[in-house]
């Protein structure tokens, strides 16, 4: 199939980063322009531009908001907002406080909720799950503990794409390494020595930056039944264990909340069920957002955007360390029109194979550049799902957040693309012998 080279199809995004950024910065409030409109915007924008008709051009949009990896996230933001509801009314998330406030001193909570992240997310190989399970904790935290509210959300995401990155059963490393054909062991190997610093560089931030609030209250006596509340959480991890995806994570947590909370006399039956109700329809926003972002990027992508950019980096690749950036900035960028940092691997890495190979580099280190470039890529874009679960979920807890308060204190992210940067221009990128599973 011949490849679609257009570098107008480009022009929507643009058109969506003037209305959703621009006008934010101009106005100084990013309440100013709601994303859903930035991305009407946008999507008008690319309907009206190709050669192909308008019906056709409708068509490739709404199949591509029907994609099945939108459809999975939409799926996961429904859960997500069920589980977050019922948690919250059955006092699940109040009793995750206390513990938490029991177990780890105020002053270092931003710290213990990024490492309670980090830790998770390493376990069961999801961002997605990991934050819409933290982040009715989190903010609940904020207000008993007088920290920033966006503050502890950025630990909570920050410490999820640090596992999402280097768990051995993340969708990412294993879409990275099988394209590499390199083993999940050495990827590792060579991850942790640039994403752990960054991670350690957070820690040292939370540590002796983070201030809490004046007068804070001493969190009430710890009982067995605030630990019979917080199974639902438990559960969540130990169905993560035994390999459950992360939609059966969050439907296993939701009905163990329901059923929970029925049992301690938090909520009649029907009140439960109304809550998970409440809670689904409090995801509006962030489904549409998805299932607008869906179509503007798969109808770019069609008319040519992805295989452009591809040319492009191309063309300026002349030497090893030059194909591992190209590599970084390639994933990178097909992430910002896929939203999606396990597809974006799946379409740059086989060109990444071919350029790696081309120029000798090593396979280990392109499989540890590509995840943790599209990792970065996902957890600072303001449509990715992980951003949105986390104001999603907030949201439903009461709380409204603007992208750009929580996009601020993402402080991992920021770092870990600090350390790729380094961990390029400072390592050995050729290799003379290439080690595959």
């Amino acid at each position: 199939m011949k490849k679609r080279i257009n570098s107008l199809s480009l022009v929507p995004f643009g058109v969506f980063l003037i209305f959703y950024l621009g006008l934010s910065l101009w106005s100084k409030d990013f309440y100013a322009v709601p994303m859903p409109v930035a991305f009407i915007a946008a999507s008008a924008a690319a309907l009206i531009s190709g050669k192909a008709s308008l019906e056709e051009k409708i068509t490739i949009y709404a199949r591509s908001m029907g994609e099945s990896n939108i459809m999975l996230m939409v799926m996961i933001f429904i859960l997500a907002g069920a589980f977050a509801a019922v948690a919250k009314s059955s006092g699940a998330v109040d009793a995750a406080v206390i513990i938490a406030r029991h177990l780890i001193p105020d002053n270092l909570l931003a710290g213990g909720i990024f490492l309670v992240s980090c830790f998770i997310s390493l376990a069961i190989g999801t961002s997605c799950g990991t934050i819409a399970a933290l982040t009715p904790i989190a903010v609940a935290l904020a207000g008993a503990s007088g920290l920033s509210m966006p503050l502890l959300l950025g630990a909570v995401v920050g410490g999820a794409m640090f596992g999402d990155n280097l768990s051995m059963i993340s969708d990412t490393t294993i879409a990275a390494t099988r394209t590499q054909e390199a083993a999940m062991k050495d990827k590792f190997k060579i991850n942790i020595k640039f994403a752990l610093p960054a991670a350690g560089a957070v820690l040292l931030i939370y540590f002796f930056t983070v201030k809490t609030g004046n007068a804070v209250p001493a969190p009430p006596a710890l009982t067995w039944h605030h630990i019979v509340l917080v199974t639902p959480y438990a559960a969540i991890l130990l169905c993560a264990i035994l390999g459950l995806n992360v939609m059966m994570l969050l439907f296993t947590g939701t009905v163990a909340a329901l059923l929970i909370g029925c049992c301690c006399g938090s909520f009649p039956l029907l009140s439960g069920i109304g809550a998970a109700g409440k809670g689904t329809l409090g995801m509006a926003e962030t489904l549409i957002v998805a299932l607008l972002a869906g179509g503007l990027l798969g109808t770019i992508r069609h008319n040519g955007g992805i295989d452009y950019l591809i040319e492009k980096i191309e063309k300026a690749i002349h030497s090893p360390r030059g194909c591992e950036f190209g590599c970084a900035l390639l994933v990178t960028l097909v992430n910002l029109f896929t939203a999606n940092n396990t597809v974006a691997i799946v379409v740059a890495g086989p060109v990444a194979r071919e350029l790696s190979l081309k120029y000798g580099c090593d396979n280990k280190r392109i499989a540890a550049i590509l995840d943790s470039a599209s990792c970065v890529a996902q957890g600072l874009i303001p449509y990715g799902a992980q951003i949105l679960i986390a104001l999603g979920v907030a949201k439903s807890s009461g709380i409204t957040l603007s992208t750009g308060e929580l996009l601020s204190v993402l402080y991992y992210p920021m770092l870990l693309a600090a350390g790729l940067v380094i961990f390029i221009i400072t390592g050995k990128s050729s290799s003379k012998k290439q080690k595959g599973n």
